[in-house]
Order: structure tokens, then sequence, then C-alpha cells
């Protein structure tokens, strides 16, 4: 029973590693397209932070300016998408599917261009990393009976990045919902005209929301080169943007729900990793490509069943012409 037990804590705190990179992309897409952008370079957005934050971690050997890094491409990048689709009023899906190529392209030549591995960066040592954080007893606190393994295995041992992306879920709940700035974000997304009509700049106001998500999709891009890997490796991200944005589409563009949807694909990765190899009586091994499939074939099942019935914003994809 404790057997049982400790694999359960366990695969519930890999849940949380393996759903931090998708909850900061979702989040950047909630901003995004609550905004009436949509952004479909999530993905290429967060390979090109991951690539930046390897690069300034084995430059400097310091996370903090990898993460500073990361964040200032992924804003790059989102200002380029900004530029093509609101101030150009280009298609918003062709923007998103550029960034991608272009994100999938440059982080391969650059990367071999640089250090020569194949796209790869060097290996980064600890101390240019965010490693896990170790909390008071948490070494010890396994031996409490229920309290401390939860302590240990759950709310101990992440790194700061984990906790940064469970955390700007409530935030991001909070700006949207309850501030001036969310209340004008959500209005633009459904109704921009009206917007316009009481003195406020549509375009400003779009601006701000994929700057904003291009910083989330920094800080996803850093996690996952810097945090839960040690460099970076070509297509690292491995459709980790496009997941983001189903969970974002099953929550209906709402933190919270597109929250628990990244912990379900978070749920399917932790899985996934402690079936390989496991023997099933009747069936046999189970295939490794069959487990790694299983979050991408969640995503489009959920898609397929439910981008029917959520209800995107009403000015989704659509460019602003300001009337004069």
């Amino acid at each position: 029973m404790d057997d049982i037990w400790l694999q359960a804590l366990s695969i519930l705190s890999a849940t949380f590693r393996m759903a931090t990179p998708l909850v900061f992309c979702a989040m950047a897409g909630v901003f995004s397209e609550r905004s009436g952008t949509i952004d479909i370079g999530l993905e290429g957005k967060m390979l090109a932070a991951a690539f930046a934050a390897a690069c300034f971690a084995a430059v400097t050997g310091s996370a903090w300016v990898a993460l500073f890094g990361a964040v200032i491409v992924g804003v790059s990048m989102a200002l380029l998408h900004g530029v093509a689709c609101i101030t150009y009023r280009g298609n918003q899906v062709v923007s998103g599917v550029a960034i991608n190529i272009m994100a999938a392209g440059l982080t391969l030549v650059l990367g071999n261009a640089w250090f020569g591995r194949g796209g790869q960066t060097p290996d980064l040592t600890p101390d240019a990393r965010f490693m896990p954080l170790k909390f008071p007893g948490w070494e010890n606190a396994a031996s409490i009976p229920v309290i401390g393994p939860i302590y240990s295995f759950v709310i101990g041992g992440h790194n700061l990045l984990v906790y940064v992306a469970f955390l700007a879920v409530p935030l991001v709940w909070w700006v949207l919902y309850h501030t001036r700035f969310g209340l004008r974000l959500r209005a633009v997304g459904e109704d921009p005209k009206v917007v316009d009509t009481a003195g406020i700049s549509v375009t400003w106001l779009r601006y701000r929301a994929v700057i904003i998500a291009g910083a989330l999709c920094g800080f996803a891009g850093t996690y996952l080169a810097i945090a839960q890997n040690a460099g970076f490796s070509p297509h690292m991200t491995a459709g980790r943007g496009f997941i983001a944005l189903a969970a974002m589409v099953f929550g209906k563009w709402r933190p919270w729900p597109a929250m628990f949807a990244c912990l379900l694909f978070g749920f399917l990765d932790a899985i996934a990793i402690r079936l390989q190899g496991v023997v099933v009586p009747g069936f046999g091994e189970v295939p490794v490509e069959a487990i790694q499939a299983m979050p991408y074939i969640l995503t489009v099942v959920l898609l397929a069943g439910f981008v029917g019935r959520a209800m995107a914003p009403h000015a989704l994809g659509q460019p602003y012409v300001k009337e004069r």
C-alpha cells in the first residue's frame, strides 16, 4: 500500500513538472487570443526562447541572465507577430506558422554555427540552471506518515519556475477579471469598435497582450532548456506549443480550466515515462511509440470534440481598421 501511495505521489509530482511549460504557454495564449490575436506561434516562440536561454546560460553561467535573454527573445518574436498582424493586418494564422518555421530553422542553423554540435548547445553546469529548491526538512520529511511524502514528493523538490507557472494562473485570472486592463483586453477581443469608440487604443491593447504572451513563452522556453533539461537540442519543444493551444481552447480561453487541461496532458506524459518497458499480461510490452503518442492523440480528440462547442472571442482573428 505504501509503495502504491508513493508511486501515486511520484506521478503527481512529475505531472506538475511536465505541465509547467504547457501552463506558461496556455496563459500566453489566453492573453493573446483574448485580445483578438490568434497565436499559432506559441511553439516557435517557446523554441526560440529555449535556444536563447541555453545560449545565455552557456556563455554567462547565470540562470537569471538566461531567463532575461529568453524573455527578450520571446517578446521580440511576439512583436514580429504583432507588426505583421496588428499593424499591417496580415493573416494571423500564416504569421504564426511562419514564426514556427523561422524558429525551427534559425535555432538549428545558429546552434550548429555557434557550437558545432549539430544544433545542440553545450551541457550546462548546475550553477547555470534552475535546480530543485530544498525546503526546510525536505529530505527527511518523507518518513512522516501521509503528510511527509506529500511535502517531499509533491510540494517540495521542484525548481523555481514550476512554482512560478502555477502562481501565474491566479495572477492571470485576477488581471483578466479584476483589473481595468483585463476588462479592456476582454472587450477588445469581443468588439474592438466599442473599445475604440470609448477612446481606448485597440492597437496598443493588442500589442500589450502579445508582449505579455511573448514574455510567458520566454519563461516556458527557459524551463525546458535550463530547468527540466541541461541544454538545448533541436525541436526540443516537440509540439508542446500546440498542446498548450489545445489546452487553452479546451479551457474556453479561461485561465483555470486551461491549467487543468495542461495538468491532464502533464499526467499523460508522466504516465508515459513510467509505462515504457512495462509488460502487460496477455498483451506484452507496451510499445514506446504508442505511449509517446498519447498526448498528441488526446490533443486531436479534444480539438475535434470541443472546438465546435467552445465559444472563442468574437473578434478573434479579425484585424481592426480604425474608422475615420
